[in-house]
Order: C-alpha cells, then structure tokens, then sequence
C-alpha cells in the first residue's frame, strides 16, 4: 500500500515547525477563491441532481482548524435568512431547510498525520510501515505500507 497524507502542523514548540495552523487556513481559504468554489459546488450538485433552491450565492466558505481532531473542516455559511427544499423523491417526502443568518452547513473533514498517527492508522487495518518518504519542509508524506 502506498499512502499520501498531509502532515500535521507541528507544536510551536517544535525544534524545526513545518506547517502551522495559519499556513493550513490559508490553502483551504485560497484568495482566488477555488476552494470556496469547490465547497459550493455542492449546493449547485444538490440542486441540479435533486431538484434542490439552495442559494450558493448566499453562503460564504469558511475553513476552521481543529486542533483536538487534527483537521480542517469545512463549513457553508448562511449569510441571510433562508428557506430551501428538496423535493420529494423515491428516497422520501420533500424536505424543508430552515437557516439561520451565520448558520453554517459543515461540508467536509480534511484530516492531517503525523508519523504516529499514520502508523497507528495502518496497523488498525492490517498493515505496517515499511518506509516513509517526506518532503524537505515535512510538509506531506508518502508511507509505503506492507500487509501483515
């Protein structure tokens, strides 16, 4: 098994820190915007696939860092009052979204490693670290992982 992540920040305390938190929000709060495109593309899929209203224009992308979770998440932020609904399917009846302005739809989990997370992943799944390879600034890793 060969296994991309993206590494976890470092401690401040760190000897030589390679990511910090900011550095994390600014990728995922881009100011080109792609990311907040991509986080409201969702909103355009659910009303072109199911017949949703939802606004993407009055959400706003926000990515915050967890650092309990070792994540970013992402949220879709209601800048104003709103209603949309779903229209009933086969799946069920219509459903009704009542939003409060600021009330935010949270929309993904970008986890972050570290070694001893990467390895604790891998044996709960029935694997061991064979080798890792980072790049200079242990920014992201690639594990080569052997069955066991």
């Amino acid at each position: 098994l060969l296994l991309g992540t993206d590494l976890a920040p470092c401690p401040p305390e760190a000897t030589h820190p390679a990511k910090s938190p900011s550095t994390l929000l600014a990728a995922y709060n881009d100011k080109q915007g792609v990311t907040a495109e991509f986080n409201r593309n969702i909103l355009n899929r659910l009303n072109r696939d199911l017949g949703a209203n939802f606004r993407p224009d009055q959400f706003a992308h926000r990515a915050l860092w967890n650092h309990t979770r070792s994540r970013i998440e992402m949220h879709l932020k209601s800048l104003v009052p709103q209603r949309v609904t779903i229209p009933a399917n086969s799946a069920g009846p219509a459903l009704h979204l009542n939003f409060f302005s600021g009330e935010t739809i949270h929309t993904e989990n970008s986890y972050k490693f570290n070694p001893d997370t990467i390895a604790t992943l891998l044996a709960d799944t029935g694997f061991a670290t064979t080798r890792t390879f980072a790049d200079p600034a242990n920014l992201f890793a690639v594990t080569l992982a052997t069955a066991i």
